[in-house]
């Protein structure tokens, strides 16, 4: 394939352009008295219905990580990217009562982000702090997946310049989604969400009847891409994978399904959809019906046995001069069906790209703007001072993920999402678990913090991409690479374990004992400004203010 696919790409313009219009023109949409307040332009004004929600979460959680990265996985490791599918089936379950607790606490309080409940709960600047810049970092690489999904669209229809000019694409991408998200704050991701999904659901529900029946079946799909992935890699010398588990990567799978569940309301655009629902009503409504997409999920992720089926060969990226697994999913739609329909399934990828990553810009340019900028900066920052600082930070934080992807270039997209997920899972001591009690040390979880983070980006660094030698290459750890101070228990093992998993279990296992040995030297716990009452309160006091109380 070369060239540019002149129809796609212009029914690609049409409908991009058509949505990057919607986002312009939210701000009118359910039009604020003044969206120059965070609570107005960081959560909607926390008025969406179930509906509104329901689209919200789903442009939220369902990404480029679902209709690029995870089918890219199956394409070249085999059954381990089906870890997603049941992760989503074990989260929405798992996060419903802590969720209920978080919207009504944050709705008492006026609390915007994760980092204002944990300053009011632990009444510690510094910990709130961290757990800011933890989100803020966490999200970067999920943003960058965001646009590699989007740029990989492009490189499809034919845009895949070399050298720098390379990513002209995704820059392009990045001023249009830094455009609207300024000037429409949440609204703007939330009226897209609407159309993103019903395009997404259009174009996969007909490739997923129409590609195995062209293809001769599903059976025949599956022995394609059992052939294909038992061949020895060039690489490695082993086989690339398999449509089973086998018993190397079975503990990762469980780990990965599990530690993905964890984090995926932690971080900080998943509170910003929960925190902009107008009633704890409309998020168990939504828990109840978001697995409806993890149907959709599996039947994405067929895609990748699919292209194997249908040979397709990934694009090379002009810019690194390697083949580019994210182009899996828009080559095959590319061969498979006329133009003019795979314009409309590329469109769909890449609106569905923008959708999270404007909800994900927003949500840590909350952070920054609440939890830095007023707490340590401008502590008497007024509404529109705050709505105007988050909105450059929005900036900031997008071209953060543009220098994910130019930089770090993992060998999967996926990988993005692993190691931000490595990163937000650090949180889960302060944040989830502090919605029940208040056992944990505020000090003890800074230093659990500091230990689980520090540990975990140890481990990601030495995991090599086995095609470029760069560190950072994924999230997957042989159990042979754990030690403890010269202390190999599992030495010679080749099996699989999440690293975000392990560096969770230390920072819990530091974050306890420290808490025992800080009790009992007598060290001030700080106050708890939330009543017990405040976690199940159903409406707003009458006295209480829209701002956080992040300075009491």
């Amino acid at each position: 394939m070369s060239g540019t696919q002149t129809t796609e790409l212009v029914i690609f313009t049409l409908l991009f352009l058509g949505v990057a219009v919607m986002g312009f023109m939210a701000s009118r949409w359910r039009r604020a008295t003044d969206l120059q307040h965070l609570d107005e332009w960081g959560l909607g004004g926390r008025k969406f219905g179930s509906w509104v929600t329901w689209f919200l979460l789903g442009g939220d959680l369902y990404t480029a990580y679902t209709f690029v990265a995870i089918p890219a996985l199956l394409f070249s490791s085999g059954a381990l990217g089906f870890y997603a599918v049941p992760y989503t089936i074990i989260a929405f379950p798992l996060v419903m009562l802590p969720l209920l607790r978080l919207w009504s606490v944050s709705r008492v309080h006026g609390y915007v982000t994760p980092a204002d409940f944990v300053r009011g709960r632990y009444d510690s600047p510094v910990l709130a702090l961290l757990i800011a810049i933890t989100g803020i970092v966490a999200t970067m690489p999920y943003i960058a997946l965001q646009l590699a999904g989007l740029e990989a669209v492009l490189r499809t229809i034919g845009l895949n310049g070399t050298g720098f000019w390379g990513h002209a694409p995704l820059f392009v991408a990045f001023v249009v989604l830094a455009a609207y998200t300024y000037q429409s704050g949440l609204r703007a991701p939330a009226l897209i969400a609407v159309v993103k999904d019903i395009l997404i659901y259009i174009v996969i529900l007909v490739a997923i009847i129409y590609l195995p029946l062209k293809l001769g079946g599903w059976s025949a799909i599956f022995d394609a891409g059992q052939a294909k992935l038992s061949q020895p890699s060039p690489t490695t010398g082993q086989p690339a994978g398999s449509i089973l588990l086998t018993a190397n990567n079975q503990l990762q799978y469980a780990t990965l399904a599990l530690g993905s569940a964890l984090a995926l309301f932690l971080y900080p655009h998943s509170v910003t959809g929960v925190l902009s629902s107008q009633s704890r009503g409309t998020i168990r409504r939504n828990m109840a019906a978001l697995p409806a997409y993890s149907f959709l999920l599996a039947l994405l992720a067929l895609l990748g046995y699919v292209a194997i089926a249908a040979g397709v060969k990934p694009i090379v990226n002009g810019s690194t001069g390697r083949a580019d697994t994210n182009t899996i999913v828009p080559v095959l739609f590319d061969n498979q069906f006329p133009s003019w329909f795979a314009g409309i399934a590329f469109a769909a990828i890449g609106i569905g790209a923008l959708v999270p990553a404007a909800i994900m810009s927003i949500a840590a340019a909350n952070l920054w703007t609440r939890n830095i900028y007023k707490e340590f900066l401008h502590r008497n920052a007024t509404p529109r001072e705050e709505a105007r600082q988050a909105k450059l930070a929005s900036l900031v934080v997008k071209v953060g993920a543009v220098l994910f992807i130019v930089l770090i270039d993992p060998q999967f997209s996926v990988d993005l999402q692993l190691i931000g997920g490595v990163i937000i899972l650090m949180t889960l001591p302060s944040v989830a678990i502090a919605l029940y009690t208040r056992w944990f040390h505020r000090w003890a979880l800074v230093a659990g913090w500091v230990a689980g983070l520090a540990w975990g980006m140890y481990l990601l660094y030495g995991i090599t991409n086995p095609n470029t030698g760069r560190h950072f290459g994924g999230s997957a750890l042989a159990l042979d690479k754990l030690s403890f101070f010269g202390w190999a228990p599992w030495d010679g093992s080749k099996v699989q374990i999440y690293v975000g998993f392990v560096a969770l279990i230390l920072n819990l296992v530091v974050a306890a004992v420290v808490t025992l040995v800080l009790r009992a030297v007598g060290t001030p716990e700080g106050r708890d400004h939330t009543t017990a009452a405040d976690y199940h309160a159903t409406r707003v006091p009458e006295e209480t203010k829209p701002e956080a109380v992040a300075s009491t």
